[in-house]
């Protein structure tokens, strides 16, 4: 049960978050190329809309609502990818056993809490507004609309560094998903004193 010195894990901690949200995304995608293009990265969010639609009219709630955007998650997202960035520097310590328990687990946590995320959209409508390149990924752009509200912005990076195209970040309403969720996990890490078992049992339960 490896664990981190508390006081080498949160200077370490505080050095990575003081990278920015765009450092990160610009580690997560190694190279100064990419194959992939516009029309695949908006055809990847395009499917993953409907299917964000499809659920939040769904009607369910709950247990039911958080599977369906678990299964959203897994089939669109870059969870090992994401996984990993969240968990920061505390990824090179932990053995590959624990690393897989952390991904399994913050894959339900994430569902968990975009769901009940999402679930607050209810009657929305997401549509793709465009698609640009940003260094080595794209980022498309969608629009939520609300009945009588006024619409706002979701942000979804996309890169096929995984072997397939996959988004590894979700920016809502300015919120930076990557940036907040390494915060999160890092807090997390912090209470448990570096032990990446103890805090992955108190992930299974967060959300």
């Amino acid at each position: 049960m490896p664990t981190i010195p508390t006081k080498t894990f949160c200077r370490n901690r505080r050095q990575v978050l003081g990278l920015g949200a765009a450092g990160l995304a610009a580690a997560m995608v190694p190279g100064s190329a990419y194959a992939l293009t516009d029309a695949q990265a908006r055809a990847l969010i395009q499917k993953a809309v409907n299917e964000v639609n499809a659920a939040i009219a769904s009607g369910r709630t709950g247990p039911a609502l958080y599977a369906m955007f678990e299964r959203i998650f897994a089939r669109y997202a870059d969870v090992n990818v994401i996984a990993r960035s969240a968990l920061g520097v505390a990824a090179r310590q932990a053995s590959p056993a624990q690393l897989a328990a952390f991904t399994k687990a913050f894959q339900g946590y994430l569902s968990r809490k975009y769901g009940k995320r999402f679930r607050e959209f209810q009657g929305a409508k997401f549509q793709i507004q465009g698609a640009r390149p940003i260094k080595t990924f794209y980022e498309v752009k969608t629009l939520a609309t609300l009945p009588g509200q006024a619409p706002f912005e979701v942000l979804w990076q996309v890169s096929d560094r995984s072997g397939s195209d996959k988004f590894f970040n979700l920016i809502v309403e300015g919120v930076n998903m990557l940036a907040s969720e390494r915060a999160e996990i890092g807090a997390m890490l912090d209470r448990r004193r570096g032990n990446i078992n103890a805090m992955i049992e108190d992930l299974k339960r967060a959300g």
